[in-house]
């Protein structure tokens, strides 16, 4: 396989789509909003899927996917289990990083900010929006804790299925958080490895711009 992996690369030599660097504007939130909805419109695979990645105390970091749900305002709102691996990292450390990747049009954009949990009304709200499978779901995994086995999984679901025979509530570990940015990079694929890449940054209030090397 290491032969394979040395001898393997993509030269986007027949990328046929436009940068669009150029066009992003002065405004990283409409930019984010024009290339999500670029992707959706190119039927990217899940295109709400982002990389989250946090840091433990000892910096040690983790990346998993998650779905963006919303953008609200100045805020990117996904949802998740609090007693989680990465909920035990917000609590601690609040500085995170998410990454979309579209592969077909060969865009990602890297996004860095704080994070916090966001109002119970509205993490009520959603939750009340999610199949009935997906709420019970929530209340019977203990997530990142240790599984002695699916049966015991299986089990607990079944569990709160009966407890919860109609409305489900929204299980107190689990609900949202908001990214609120500071940082924002767009990459676009190009032959030959300039890849197009720009940046915003937010110091005093004000988004510096710049264009980066690849």
């Amino acid at each position: 396989m290491s032969e394979w992996l040395k001898a393997y690369r993509e030269n986007h030599a027949d990328f046929d789509h436009p940068s669009g660097i150029e066009t992003l504007g002065s405004d990283p939130f409409i930019a984010f909003s024009n290339w999500f909805d670029q992707a959706a419109a190119a039927q990217e695979k899940e295109a709400n899927a982002f990389v989250l990645s946090t840091a433990s105390p000892d910096l040690r970091i983790s990346s998993r996917i998650l779905y963006l749900k919303e953008l609200h305002g100045k805020s990117f709102i996904f949802y998740t289990n609090y007693l989680s691996h990465k909920g035990q990292d917000i609590s601690r450390q609040e500085k995170v990083s998410m990454l979309f990747f579209w592969p077909g049009l060969m865009r990602q954009i890297r996004i860095e900010g704080r994070v916090q949990p966001i109002d119970a009304a509205i993490s009520d709200a959603y939750f009340a929006s999610r199949p009935r499978e997906s709420q019970i779901g929530a209340w019977a995994s203990a997530q990142s804790a240790v599984l002695p086995s699916r049966q015991e999984l299986i089990a607990q679901f079944e569990y709160y299925d009966q407890q919860f025979p109609e409305l489900v509530p929204r299980p107190p570990h689990w609900g949202g958080y908001a990214l609120q940015p500071d940082y924002f990079e767009f990459w676009q694929g190009q032959p030959s490895r300039l890849h197009d890449r720009k940046s915003f940054l937010l110091q005093d209030d004000v988004w510096q711009i710049n264009l980066l090397n690849p």
